[in-house]
């Protein structure tokens, strides 16, 4: 079985801010390697890491798993982390597990890298 295409298309930095662009689904097949290539991009020890959601069409609890994954790296090595313009359905999965108070979101790329 071939393995599925990363969600992750793109990481621009931007001083020590890592901006990870990612897009289509975030699912079972899918998650393990952003969780992997997620981990890889903290290893560069950036200050900040946004994850611009706004092209994510659906995201299952294997995605929402590996930002919490993510999220409590980012915890223990001191680097902010910024969800970007989750899409209405990525935000409901969000809302309903609770996390929407958990994670700093932000609607603009200005905000989050500021």
């Amino acid at each position: 079985m071939a393995e599925a295409k990363s969600p992750i298309h793109n990481v621009r930095w931007q001083d020590k801010t890592a901006i990870v662009d990612c897009s289509g689904e975030i699912d079972l097949h899918r998650s393990s390697g952003f969780q992997k290539e997620l981990m890889t991009i903290l290893h560069e020890t950036p200050q900040k890491m946004v994850i611009n959601l706004s092209d994510v069409s659906y995201m299952d609890s294997s995605g929402v798993a590996s930002l919490v994954k993510l999220l409590s790296r980012t915890r223990s090595s001191g680097t902010d982390l910024c969800l970007l313009s989750p899409t209405p359905k990525v935000m409901s999965v969000l809302q309903i597990t609770l996390l929407d108070s958990v994670f700093d979101i932000c609607e603009s790329e200005e905000e989050a890298v500021s």
